[in-house]
């Protein structure tokens, strides 16, 4: 599994003409899933999610978590990061699980992040998303569920 993590001092999703998410404080959360993933990297990514530490304490330095700010995450399925740009132009994206595994571990994520008391908005599974968000910082950190050593 693999996500993206921007803190964000504002975000929303639009599908179509509808506002169907928004959040203020916290994080903005792409996820992917790949062919290969299962509950376990659920749980590690929501561990993770909810406890990094890239929130400012009030000496200035990075150390609160989502958590500990009362902030919310916005969470966004994102089958593109599974997109291999290695041989020519166009990804390929055979390493991205197919919708319905994807959509489940993508909805298990939520919950757990759901049950360490975080307050979740979704995007919604395999809809064309228009994303807005205000950056704070920026700052922007990669998590991949494979790597974990």
């Amino acid at each position: 599994m693999r996500a993206v993590v921007q803190r964000v001092a504002e975000a929303g999703i639009r599908v179509g003409s509808q506002e169907i998410s928004r959040i203020s404080r916290g994080l903005v959360v792409l996820l992917g899933v790949g062919i290969e993933d299962a509950e376990v990297d659920a749980e590690y990514m929501a561990s993770k999610i909810s406890g990094l530490r890239i929130f400012d304490d009030p000496q200035g330095k990075m150390n609160l978590s989502v958590t500990d700010v009362g902030g919310t995450v916005l969470a966004i399925s994102q089958f593109t990061l599974y997109g291999d740009c290695r041989k020519g132009r166009r990804p390929s994206f055979t390493r991205a699980a197919e919708p319905a595994k994807a959509k489940a571990l993508y909805e298990t994520v939520v919950e757990k992040l759901l049950a360490r008391g975080l307050a979740v908005q979704p995007g919604r599974f395999q809809a064309a998303m228009q994303v807005s968000l205000v950056i704070d910082g920026p700052v922007t950190l990669q998590l991949d569920s494979s790597r974990t050593a």
